[in-house]
């Protein structure tokens, strides 16, 4: 046997080198298999954060009697009141009373601050042809049953169809409840508002 290990010594010590550079080679492809399956397991979730980030914000347009009029990124949870806080509050001509400071922000809103002796401000409480237009995400049912073409039962569905799936992203969103066709929803986009 002695004689066999010396005649194959160089065979031997080849065939276990190979095998032990093996053994290594597939260690770190394991290794790296782990560290990839790591990196793949965290992208969703710096994904999701960024969503997260970007859902729980709105960008909101502040126009009219503010100190600073213009677009502001707020949390979902602000209310009017802290928007038009953050636009330096109200000027001393601003008519307080045609805004709801207690509403929730959405994305997308404008908040309009009218001046006092404003003349579409005039119009709106006389209940003019140039009436205000019905916020039909908060309208309640009396408000919106002022609208062209909408009486009681509608008015109920627009709530009810609000309250199921949420607020309304578009006009286009109205046809969707029943009983709003196209002739009633065009008698109504020149008075509601979106948001």
């Amino acid at each position: 046997m002695l004689d066999f290990l010396k005649k194959n010594f160089l065979f031997i010590v080849i065939a276990v080198a190979v095998v032990f550079i093996l053994f290594l080679n597939n260690d770190k492809v394991k290794e790296n298999d782990v560290h990839s399956n790591k990196v793949s397991l965290q992208t969703p979730a710096v994904s999701k954060e960024k969503e997260e980030n970007v859902s729980s914000a709105a960008v909101v347009d502040v126009k009219g009697a503010v100190v600073n009029p213009g677009v502001y990124e707020v949390s979902l949870e602000s209310r009017v009141n802290d928007v038009i806080a953050l636009a330096g509050g109200f000027t001393k001509n601003a008519d307080q009373t045609m805004v709801n400071l207690a509403q929730k922000v959405q994305d997308e809103m404008i908040i309009l601050i009218p001046r006092k002796g404003d003349p579409t401000v005039s119009a709106a409480q006389s209940g003019g042809s140039g009436a205000r237009k019905i916020r039909i995400n908060y309208a309640s049912q009396e408000e919106i049953e002022t609208l062209n073409g909408i009486g009681p039962s509608k008015a109920q569905a627009i709530i009810q169809y609000r309250d199921e799936f949420g607020l309304f992203k578009s006009t286009e969103d109205l046809l969707e409840v029943p009983g709003i066709g196209e002739i009633t929803l065009q008698n109504l986009e020149d008075r509601i508002q979106i948001p």
